[in-house]
């Protein structure tokens, strides 16, 4: 667990260099402004305007944030020629995959952290005190972070056997069919064809099902932290168990073809 620990810091550290964090981190807490900007216009509606906005900002940059990195952090150290020298020292391959995921989910959590405060921040301009409420609001990030635990393994996973572009591309595609899993079910009931029913049906259960994070039966837990309503605490657990054990699949998946690869 030590190597695992060393690796994730390392990992950590290089990624706090990197400029696209800094870039996207920078436009998440403009768009958040923005949101202060046309909630003053909006009377009566300023909360729930800044707080959409800004965890659509946060979702969507910290999804960016776990593709453009996550796709790159095998290949970076293919590229320097590093890994020779880690896999030459007593560094177990599973090691060194879970540190490099560990290290990047560190990285999402600070920046969701400071996310998150900018959010606070444009809620505290309104003259408002909001506390107590702004807990449900961190559900909804919490959410989120389940969500980029998620998108990170799938791009950490392609990284082990594709180049950095092709793993993005494969990675966005997963994230998008993802939030789409549900209405593959209503198509399958559609479909005159019994094969492409039961197909679809197969893929809306075996593709990562992004939905599972945001909604759950009729509650929107986004939406809910927008009218600071409170989530219900079996949504939360069903979707940090799903969470939990798909990442788990995918990264256990991605250390086996990693440990399959020949860097002679």
């Amino acid at each position: 667990m030590r190597k695992v620990l060393i690796i994730a810091r390392t990992t950590f550290k290089e990624n706090i260099r990197d400029k696209i964090l800094y870039n996207l981190l920078f436009f998440t807490l403009a768009i958040i402004g923005v949101s202060v900007a046309l909630g003053q216009v909006s009377i009566g509606h300023e909360q729930k305007i800044i707080i959409d906005m800004s965890l659509s900002a946060i979702s969507l940059f910290g999804t960016l944030i776990a593709i453009f990195i996550g796709t790159g952090l095998v290949y970076k150290e293919l590229d320097k020629r590093t890994i020779y020298n880690l896999i030459s020292k007593p560094v177990r391959r599973s090691e060194f995959i879970l540190g490099k995921y560990l290290g990047l989910m560190s990285t999402l959590l600070v920046n969701l952290a400071l996310m998150s405060a900018g959010a606070y921040l444009a809620l505290c301009l309104l003259g408002k005190s909001v506390q107590s409420e702004f807990l449900y609001v961190l559900a909804a990030v919490y959410a989120i972070f389940l969500q980029l635990m998620l998108v990170t393994a799938i791009a950490l996973m392609f990284s082990t056997f594709s180049t950095p572009v092709l793993s993005a591309v494969f990675t966005f595609a997963l994230w998008v069919i993802g939030h789409f899993s549900t209405e593959m079910k209503r198509l399958a009931d559609i479909l005159r064809s019994a094969v492409t029913g039961h197909i679809c049906v197969a893929l809306s259960y075996a593709l990562p099902n992004f939905s599972n994070f945001t909604i759950s039966g009729r509650e929107n837990l986004l939406k809910s932290a927008a009218h600071f309503h409170a989530p219900q605490l079996t949504t939360l657990m069903l979707a940090t168990a799903y969470g939990f054990l798909y990442s788990a699949l995918l990264l256990t998946l991605a250390v086996f073809i990693f440990q399959k690869r020949d860097f002679k």
